[in-house]
């Protein structure tokens, strides 16, 4: 980010708009898919309602969002660069959810 010189601020967070971060995630096909559904206020950044697909996320925010017939709930651990392959893309960030694996016990 840069300063008020024009040179990088090295102190200034990274951060980057949510509607790109989900498309670089490869949670949505599209950043306008994703922007609608930020849009009709089903994201939530940190446990907070959000409708802007502007709202600037960081590495350590946590979003929860509807994914297909399921509620997603992920910690941001990066920020990319740019939409790549889906292994780059998970790099991106750590599902919490808890595994559907079969209790070993059964």
């Amino acid at each position: 980010m840069a300063g008020p010189s024009g040179r990088p601020d090295p102190d200034a967070a990274a951060k980057l708009r949510l509607d790109k971060w989900l498309w670089q995630a490869r949670f949505f096909k599209s950043r306008s898919l994703a922007a609608a559904v930020i849009e009709a206020g089903s994201v939530r950044v940190n446990g907070t309602r959000v409708s802007r697909p502007g709202r600037d996320v960081v590495a350590g925010d946590t979003l929860t969002f509807p994914q297909g017939n399921r509620i997603r709930l992920v910690r941001i651990t990066a920020l990319g660069h740019r939409r790549g392959p889906a292994t780059e893309a998970q790099a991106l960030y750590l599902d919490l959810e808890p595994s559907a694996a079969p209790d070993p016990l059964e």
